[in-house]
């Protein structure tokens, strides 16, 4: 069995998928050298090859070929086999100048060729080639409150201990970083060096020609140092500071006669979000409504605010703006979201009015508008109210049942009438009392009126709908109820315009105070007005 699962694993292996050359690296490991330096050639063929496929005889015109040593490595991950095979050649420059290391051919896959610099001086001082700052605008030329991106690459040739990179200045403007800095390798020269990248957005205030300041890094790397009668070279820490070079960028003013807000950007696209699958909206129902606004390369300090006039019947209560920034595919993208609640006042057609934010090209260098056309909405009145349920055939009382039940609603309703009849007797006709209101209705009042003292426009709402509906006997709905007082209806619609406003501007406050106020100022209109009548029909 062992052999078996031996025999199997053998299989699985050599049927792993070959791995073709398809690619070979020659770097260095020093560049310029001196005149009495040896450097370190390194090639790497991404297969398995044979030690003399690598044909070094081209060197030996400008080189003096020390020892060669080859190495091979096979990494399985995931059952993807990485092979490597792996040359170091010790050369020594023959002359001085610039000396080319050729490139290296295998199955027609080839290296690039290298060119070294050799020195007249024994010892070179490598510092500047060992870090090094690099910086490019991308955007040399830009307008007063474009975003312009400025590139920033770091090398280190050597180990990183610690270190800053500070930022790059320049007067008159605002610079922040774009993103999360990109950390990889490039081959300069024949060498490997890590590169740290970073983006910068550069926003101008003023127009004319600017100076770019260069960042500056400051650290402790690594670099090899021989020990005195040592045979060994060791790595000590070293501190290192290098600054990258000054760059000028031109800053154009805004166009002559330019009118309203100036915004600048690649692309500016605005969206709606609307309700689609409601055709007919009714009085007092609110439709939320959002918008944004995109602008691509541009900060979210240039967007403009935006003006969303509705016509008179339509009630406006918009939240708080939501502003923010992010990085897609490289560039710096604006947004601004605002959302707010209409509320139709009235029954008919209106129009929501188109809405253009005008913005600047700099490409095609014209003015250009982002815009959403108008649309109509259509307002009906409120709907209609809910049916009083019904007792259904099948939970009405069965008729064994139904001779007692009767007999029993009749005694009931014979005693309250003679009760009636004896206290009306006793007092005085102008201080009969209206009937007494049901428990429920009673504990409704309660709940309203705690309600009231509390902040919640939506309950004091609710609250009321449910109270004067149990009063009346009937289904009261707010447009209902603020017919039956004006100071009822002048509660009601402060309520809800501070509910709807709560998000926006936070000035208004439900009024509890003032309904629990015009609702009592009711039932005594109404108790005064039932008294009066009960009062002249008594003798």
């Amino acid at each position: 069995m062992v052999r078996n699962l031996i025999l199997g694993l053998a299989l699985f292996f050599f049927t792993l998928p070959g791995w073709a050359l398809d690619r070979i690296e020659a770097t260095v490991d020093k560049n310029p050298v001196g005149r009495d330096e040896s450097l370190v050639l390194t090639v790497i063929a991404d297969d398995e090859v044979e030690a003399n496929r690598l044909d070094t005889s081209a060197l030996l015109r400008n080189f003096l070929v020390g020892r060669t040593s080859v190495s091979r490595s096979t990494r399985i991950i995931n059952f993807n086999s990485e092979k490597e095979t792996r040359w170091q050649v010790l050369l020594t420059p023959r002359t001085t100048g610039t000396l080319t290391i050729p490139s290296f051919t295998i199955d027609g896959v080839s290296s690039a060729p290298i060119r070294v610099e050799v020195s007249e001086q024994d010892q070179v001082n490598r510092d500047a080639q060992y870090l090094y700052i690099e910086g490019e605008l991308l955007t040399p030329s830009v307008y007063v409150g474009q975003l312009a991106l400025y590139k920033v690459k770091l090398y280190l040739g050597l180990d990183l201990q610690r270190g800053e990179l500070s930022a790059p200045q320049m007067a008159g403007a605002q610079i922040k970083q774009l993103g999360e800095d990109k950390d990889g390798s490039e081959i300069v020269d024949g060498r490997r060096f890590r590169v740290i990248e970073r983006m910068y957005g550069i926003i101008p205030d003023k127009s004319g020609s600017l100076t770019l300041q260069a960042p500056v890094f400051e650290g402790d790397v690594l670099v090899p140092a021989p020990r005195n009668g040592g045979m060994f070279n060791f790595n000590e820490s070293r501190p290192m500071r290098t600054t990258g070079k000054n760059t000028a960028i031109e800053v154009l003013d805004k166009p002559e006669g330019w009118q309203g807000h100036w915004l600048v950007a690649n692309l500016v696209a605005l969206k709606e979000e609307f309700p689609q699958d409601i055709e007919e909206f009714a009085v007092g129902t609110p439709i939320t409504r959002s918008i944004t606004l995109l602008a691509s390369n541009a900060d979210e300090t240039s967007l403009p605010s935006l003006n969303l006039p509705l016509p008179a019947e339509l009630k406006s209560y918009p939240e708080k703006p939501e502003i923010k920034s992010f990085v897609r595919e490289g560039q710096l993208v604006a947004q601004l979201r605002l959302t707010q609640a209409i509320v139709p006042t009235e029954v008919g057609t209106f129009e929501l009015p188109a809405i253009e934010v005008p913005w600047w090209n700099p490409h095609l260098k014209r003015r250009e508008i982002a815009s959403i056309p108008g649309r109509t909405i259509r307002v009906t009145g409120p709907a209609p109210a809910a049916p009083v349920p019904t007792i259904s055939e099948a939970t009405a009382p069965t008729a064994s049942y139904w001779p007692w039940l009767t007999a029993f609603l009749a005694l009931g309703w014979l005693a309250t009438a003679l009760g009636w009849a004896m206290s009306v007797k006793r007092a005085p006709a102008s201080l009969v009392p209206t009937p007494s209101q049901p428990q429920g209705v009673s504990q409704l009042k309660q709940q309203l009126a705690d309600a009231c003292r509390g902040s919640d426009g939506s309950a004091m709402l609710s609250a009321a709908a449910d109270y004067l509906s149990a009063r009346y006997g009937t289904n009261i709905t707010l447009d209902k109820a603020r017919t039956l007082s004006e100071p009822l209806g002048k509660a009601l619609g402060q309520i809800q315009r501070a509910r709807f406003g709560q998000h926006g501007t936070g000035n208004e406050a439900p009024d509890g105070a003032s309904l629990i106020a015009a609702i009592e100022a009711l039932e005594t209109k109404t108790n005064t007005s039932t008294a009066a009548s009960l009062g002249d029909l008594n003798p």
